[in-house]
């Protein structure tokens, strides 16, 4: 099966009440630790690669491993660019092979959002591509993205449709509580997404797809084998999984996860070392890595993302 565009994919998780999972690629073990989950659970999938992703691995040997696991799965496999900063890297990514791009414009003000978005549009659709694009700017680091928390805003539901509208965008993230990173709530403040935004923008624009993006939950167990074999993430929480459960059964058609692969990546090898110490072959340790990340993946369709047996 050739890489699809989410097109398809969101209307049926948008009238299905569900999310699909759109999970950070960075290496093989993690293509193939997604892919495996989504493929056993008959789940359709979106791999997607921010600009870290391609400064470290190359554009080209992403491609490449996800062509591999097309190859390897008869699955529903979207390939998007997370948080492009410009249309030249949005460009890139289109003629590159990508089927999905987002144009993160949320630095800029709502008309140059609206300018630089909608010449990504026009471009990407020339070529068959979709368009995410965002409204509102989360706190938090991954990657290229560093926001400080007085820097944040949430999305104001009064500009989605103009927005939308004057754009031609696909599918928008909006910003009602979720962040970047591992450390998205401090120690005894009270994990809070904003519903009544999200109802609102629904209304606004109904039935079009919306985008949740920091919505890694940075399992505790996880944290808790990281920092028992020589780790140090103090304090590293995330968003409650119900919260995200609640969100895919309304207009959130796609979820980001990105941290939650890192930390129970982290998490297998750190012990794996621990208790090996004699062993250097890095098959030896990136096995229960990647089978880490499998587990982890299929926790959050099977538990989280509700799109098991939809591919």
């Amino acid at each position: 099966m050739p890489l699809v565009t989410t097109t398809e994919m969101f209307k049926k998780a948008y009238e299905g009440g569900y999310a699909i999972g759109a999970f950070n690629v960075n290496n093989m073990e993690i293509v193939q630790g997604i892919t495996e989950a989504a493929s056993e659970l008959k789940a359709p999938v979106i791999l997607q690669v921010s600009a870290g992703a391609r400064k470290y691995a190359k554009h080209t040997y992403l491609v490449k491993l996800v062509e591999a696991a097309l190859a390897e799965n008869d699955l529903p496999i979207a390939l998007h660019l997370d948080h492009g900063a410009d249309f030249e890297i949005c460009k890139s990514c289109i003629d590159g092979g990508f089927t999905s791009v987002m144009i993160d414009g949320s630095a800029r003000s709502f008309a140059e959002n609206i300018a630089e978005t909608k010449k990504v549009v026009e471009y990407a659709h020339d070529h068959g591509v979709v368009v995410e694009a965002e409204l509102g700017k989360l706190a938090g680091i991954e990657d290229a993205v560093h926001v400080k928390a007085e820097d944040a805003s949430y999305t104001n539901p009064a500009e989605v449709e103009e927005f939308v509208t004057k754009t031609g965008v696909d599918s928008l993230a909006i910003a009602i509580g979720t962040s970047h990173g591992a450390y998205k709530f401090k120690p005894g403040q009270k994990p809070q997404l904003r519903f009544d935004i999200l109802e609102e923008v629904s209304r606004r624009l109904p039935g079009f797809p919306i985008v949740l993006h920091g919505a890694s939950s940075v399992p505790q167990d996880l944290v808790k084998v990281i920092n028992q074999y020589g780790g140090e993430m103090p304090d590293a929480i995330g968003i409650p999984e119900e919260m995200l459960r609640q969100a895919a059964r309304s207009a959130v058609c796609k979820i980001n996860i990105d941290s939650d692969v890192r930390v129970a990546m982290t998490a297998a090898i750190r012990k794996y070392m621990a208790e090996n110490p004699s062993h250097f072959d890095p098959r030896q340790y990136l096995t229960p890595a990647r089978a880490a990340v499998k587990a982890m993946v299929a926790h959050k369709i099977n538990e989280v993302l509700g799109c098991a047996g939809k591919a």
